[in-house]
């Protein structure tokens, strides 16, 4: 009878164990993927003065103006690395034109690296995680937020769908475009695995 409960108890060890494992593993494969994917992208964040209607309007006309002076600024540019270097020289202009956008006398722009969480956005999703990133702050930088990705040119509406995304993989590409529960796991799997690696830190 012992024997029997030891044998059970045994199969069940090996089975939590596996399970274990298995998460494990799947927790390093998705980490590893948003890493890889975050090196080859820059994120853009605007972030308004306040959440009033009036202050989240005048973030999007922000985000609009810097996109297009983006635009043509980015264009040729051969990988994620040469537009970092682009963003950091057209720092002090990009704080100007959100300065004159917004009508803010304060305005910060910077290019850092920042935690963002799992975002959908209407033809593509990304995975929670580090992302090199364009910081526009406006005023104290109260209200909330904007996000999209400003390198490659996802968010950029004139440009192609294969334009936007030449710098990925044929494997980053059907990451972040994939759709439905499958993508969702994966994500929350990105999300669930930083968490653990925060808490060992």
């Amino acid at each position: 009878m012992q024997t029997m409960k030891m044998k059970r108890l045994r199969r069940w060890e090996t089975a939590l164990l596996a399970a274990v494992c298995v998460a494990l593993l799947t927790g390093v494969r998705a980490g590893a993927v948003q890493r890889d994917l975050a090196e080859k992208v820059i994120r853009l964040h605007v972030i308004a003065v306040s959440d009033s209607p009036e202050d989240q309007a005048v973030k999007l006309q922000v985000r609009d103006a810097v996109l297009a002076y983006l635009e043509p600024a980015l264009e040729g540019v051969a990988d994620v690395r040469e537009a970092e270097e682009v963003l950091k020289q057209l720092l002090p202009e990009l704080e100007e034109l959100a300065r004159g956008t917004s009508g803010e006398s304060q305005v910060a722009a910077t290019l850092d690296r920042e935690v963002y969480p799992t975002r959908e956005y209407d033809t593509f999703s990304l995975p929670a995680g580090e992302y090199v990133s364009l910081r526009i702050v406006l005023g104290e930088g109260a209200g909330q937020n904007w996000w999209c990705v400003v390198y490659p040119p996802l968010c950029t509406q004139s440009i192609t769908r294969e334009e936007a995304v030449s710098a990925l993989s044929e494997d980053q590409v059907r990451l972040i475009e994939q759709e439905g529960e499958g993508a969702e796991i994966r994500f929350r799997l990105v999300e669930l695995w930083g968490s653990l690696l925060a808490r060992w830190k």
